[in-house]
């Protein structure tokens, strides 16, 4: 199966000096146009050994500090940027031919910043914080749910949640940014920044 992208191109004389800019204008073209969750994300990270891996999450915020996703602390993709603080953020926008890969130094963010979030959270999500031990394995779907079924007779609903010690925010600061967008005959534009001091430097790469 082979898409046919005839879709308007991406000049060197339209984006903005600054990647975080130009993502905003993407972002909110994305949104725009309809697409479900266009703030989701592929966070793909690396072990001590090197070995990748990938999975889906939600960009929760963005500034020029980075981009921001929550998680448990004791997941996969905890572990891994324990041990190797760098990841990988891709925007899958194909439903009109664009993708944005950002690459990246990892940190936590700030305790504070994660309580303000998590009380910002569904309760049922609050819960299911608790509930889940992220990527750990599990004896069955009923075991999930006993344990969910126990923190929300803890915590009905009304009742604060306290924010878990083991979950919390990354923040992805970008030290390089390709937009990419989908042309005919697969003559696609890539538009790659790269972070110089203060500033960035712009290339296009070829398709």
């Amino acid at each position: 199966m082979r898409a046919h992208y005839r879709a308007a191109g991406l000049d060197e004389s339209d984006v903005a000096d600054d990647p975080y800019e130009q993502f905003a204008r993407w972002f909110a073209d994305a949104a725009r146009s309809g697409m479900m969750e266009p703030n989701a994300m592929v966070v793909s990270t690396a072990d001590r050994a090197g070995r990748p891996s990938s999975r889906t999450v939600l960009l929760k915020s963005y500034d020029h500090r980075g981009f921001v996703f929550y998680t448990n602390y004791e997941s996969r993709k905890g572990r891994d940027l324990a041990v190797n603080p760098y990841a990988s953020l891709l925007f899958p926008w194909h439903g009109i031919a664009r993708q944005v890969i950002i690459g990246g130094a990892v940190t936590r963010v700030g305790r504070d910043e994660t309580v303000a979030y998590f009380r910002s959270r569904p309760h049922g999500s609050q819960l299911g914080a608790w509930a889940s031990e992220q990527s750990a394995p599990i004896g069955s779907r009923a075991e999930l749910e006993q344990r969910y079924e126990e923190l929300a007779a803890r915590y009905p609903e009304g009742e604060a949640v306290p924010a878990p010690p083991f979950w919390g925010g990354f923040r992805v600061e970008a030290e390089t940014v390709e937009f990419w967008q989908g042309r005919e005959n697969r003559l696609h534009d890539r538009l790659y920044y790269t972070r110089k001091g203060e500033g960035w430097t712009l290339q296009r790469l070829c398709p």
